[in-house]
């Protein structure tokens, strides 16, 4: 068992959501966390349906339990329902609840409010390289993905396609979001191939056979269940011309690999610079997420071509993500057309597989990701 990094309070006095991807371990960390919550798991199917049937059944439950009494209900998107007995007895009884979900969609469709602000939302993600400590292995996490279950999986491969089929039958066609499956598996094959690309609509439209608006739709989904993520474009004003697009990030390595059909990921390799790109964002936004920094995240890119994967802050720190070893004037150009349209930049890094630390004659780090990842969490920037 790993010590995630995620902070949830001790003894909590409020109640809070805790979303996440599925598998990346809610259920463990609430067990672990929360020892002597009652735990109402609707995963199993006879107790989703009482509750489904009733859902008054869990004011009868609660009720009679001491006033201190902690109530995990796990998988609350599949029973929106219950959330009117969990609004009554938070703001009647004053009782502490912990819902815990992958789909914030359906229960936004169902409860808009989402208990009108009467909980607070944590989010889980998949493993970091903080968290693994000693047993990371950047080439096992680039194939594997950052989910528990997989990274230590013999056979990721199988495991990974599983899941998929999971995703596909149980999150997204049983529970209503899509009405063609097909369509929406072929979007996830394109998505997955445009990984960390600026998103075109009418191209992906295009080759899926669907409306523009549907490919928006799709991406929203994946959004609304935690499979991916936009990254918007850094839009302080420029001194010249750039892109606004979003580009997008699935939040799995190993699902992208798995979709994009692509081989063994080996570090240095062609493959490695979008695996590489794509795991360093998940390392950069969940790190954002478990500091409670929440601070923004760009990307900036001219219509030249010229780009810079990563803006953090209001331009306080500028990365350029390689996955590779060597590192030369040409992968620095970004970085340093940055600072000359945006001069009060703090901190410019490429972030590579190199393994010194080392600082260019005009101020732009060298860092492996090791270091890198390092000073950002023990907050050395201050974002």
């Amino acid at each position: 068992m790993y010590s995630r990094l995620l902070e949830l309070p001790p003894h909590p006095n409020q109640s809070f959501f805790l979303w996440g991807p599925r598998q990346t371990g809610k259920t463990t960390l609430l067990k672990e966390r929360y020892p002597e919550a009652l735990r109402i798991d609707l995963l199993q199917t006879d107790v989703l349906m009482r509750y489904l049937q009733r859902p008054a059944l869990l004011r009868e439950v609660v009720l009679p339990l001491p006033a201190s009494q902690i109530v995990i209900i796990d998988e609350i998107q599949k029973a929106p329902a219950l959330l009117d007995e969990v609004h009554f007895l938070i703001q009647e009884q004053q009782r502490v609840f912990i819902l815990c979900g992958s789909n914030a969609r359906k229960v936004r469709r169902g409860h808009a409010n989402l208990l009108g602000g009467r909980a607070l939302r944590h989010e889980l993600f998949g493993l970091t390289a903080a968290e693994l400590g000693p047993t990371f292995d950047l080439e096992r996490m680039l194939n594997h993905g950052p989910l528990p279950s997989h990274y230590d999986h013999d056979q990721p491969a199988l495991a990974i396609r599983s899941y998929v089929e999971d995703y596909l039958r149980e999150e997204v066609f049983q529970e209503g979001l899509v009405r063609r499956l097909p369509h929406f598996s072929e979007f996830l094959r394109m998505a997955a191939i445009g990984d960390t690309g600026i998103v075109n609509l009418s191209n992906i439209a295009r080759e899926c056979g669907v409306a523009a608006s549907t490919v928006r739709d799709h991406y929203q989904i994946l959004v609304d269940t935690l499979l991916g993520a936009f990254l918007p474009a850094f839009t302080a004003k420029p001194k010249r011309r750039t892109l606004h697009a979003p580009k997008f990030y699935f939040r799995d390595i190993g699902v992208v690999n798995h979709l994009a059909r692509r081989g063994w990921v080996s570090p240095g390799s062609e493959l490695c610079g979008n695996a590489f790109e794509n795991w360093l964002f998940h390392e950069i936004s969940v790190h954002s997420r478990y500091c409670q920094r929440f601070y923004d995240i760009c990307y900036w890119r001219l219509t030249t071509g010229v780009e810079v994967d990563f803006i953090l802050g209001p331009a306080q720190v500028a990365i350029e993500s390689k996955g590779k070893e060597k590192i030369t004037a040409k992968d620095l150009k970004g970085l340093r057309q940055f600072r000359e349209e945006y001069p009060k930049v703090q901190h410019l890094i490429a972030v590579s597989l190199d393994p010194l630390t080392r600082r260019t004659e005009d101020g732009i780090w060298i860092m492996p990701y090791s270091e890198f990842l390092r000073r950002l969490w023990d907050n050395e920037w201050q974002l």
